[in-house]
């Protein structure tokens, strides 16, 4: 008994010995951020120092729930999302629907549409912000054919936004399509054959067969779109304004584009430390809420 109980514990002190290095890594540069912005969200600081701390309990909640531009951010972000996510599935789902074929050259459009995907955010921000200026690209076309773009599209509290989230699905279409492809390409050939022989047609294999072996994909990019949106801030930092154009609403003055990122952003920048502490918390309980209810919803469905 004390020979197996000692060669058990020479196992597992070897096996720590090799997983200590990683879990001293992750304790030090996860575990510990988590938990010390923990405190700092029950803190306020005092001067431009972040080591001049005030502890003052749950007062950053408090004035987080009063404050209507937090607010304002949150419901611009489920906008953005809405945008974004199903209208970036769709994409994704087509593109691979179209290039899980025998189509000539399928390599290279591959390739081409995940490039996107490959290049610096900021890049393409910058290169979406000059197509969207007035004598752009995008605004001359507009223009040409008929509509009304002064100001360009990013000037436009109704079309910045939008404008925004279609550049981000047309970046990000090629990674989910690559996602979408090593799925589709692991259903097995003898479902489709099954169903034809019962007499289903196209459409009713791809309702009853490959929607619903696709599902996990599609939650997904929900759950990792969802992340994304809620933490959104490169794209809005480099196509506009300090989260403008600005718009009143009751008596409020509000960045159409100012999404909780880069809200969250603009606080830390204002060496609002705590504050932006606790809105990063409260953003984790939303994305949690969220990614477990489109969970159940999908699951719910099967």
């Amino acid at each position: 008994m004390n020979t197996a109980f000692a060669r058990k514990l020479k196992e597992n002190s070897t096996a720590f010995s090799f997983l200590f290095p990683f879990l001293a890594v992750f304790s030090l540069f996860l575990i510990f951020p988590i938990v010390y912005s923990l405190y700092l969200s029950l803190c306020e600081k005092s001067g431009y120092s972040i080591a001049g701390l005030k502890f003052v309990g749950l007062k950053n909640y408090q004035a987080l729930f009063k404050d209507a531009e937090f607010w304002w951010s949150l419901l611009m972000t489920f906008y953005y999302a809405l945008l974004t996510i199903p209208a970036g599935i769709f994409l994704s789902l087509m593109l691979a629907l179209l290039l899980n074929n025998r189509l000539p050259g399928k390599l290279f459009f591959r390739s081409v549409f995940f490039l996107p995907n490959v290049l610096d955010l900021l890049v393409v921000g910058i290169i979406w912000k000059l197509l969207y200026t007035s004598g752009g690209l995008v605004v001359t076309a507009m223009q040409y054919l008929g509509f009304g773009m002064e100001g360009g599209i990013l000037g436009n509290p109704w079309t910045a936004l939008p404008g925004i989230a279609l550049a981000m699905v047309l970046k990000g279409s090629g990674f989910g399509m690559i996602l979408f492809l090593a799925a589709l390409q692991n259903i097995p050939e003898s479902v489709f054959e099954a169903a034809e022989i019962d007499g289903a047609t196209g459409f009713e294999c791809f309702r009853h067969i490959t929607l619903p072996l696709l599902r996990p994909i599609m939650l997904f990019m929900i759950i990792t779109g969802t992340m994304a949106a809620l933490n959104t801030f490169t794209e809005i930092y480099a196509m506009t304004d300090n989260g403008g154009p600005v718009v009143l609403f009751g008596k409020h003055t509000l960045g159409a584009t100012k999404l909780t990122g880069y809200y969250l952003f603009s606080k830390w920048e204002n060496h609002q430390y705590g504050y932006a502490a606790a809105m990063s918390y409260v953003l984790l309980v939303v994305t949690v809420a969220i990614s477990l209810f489109n969970s159940w919803l999908l699951r719910r469905k099967d």
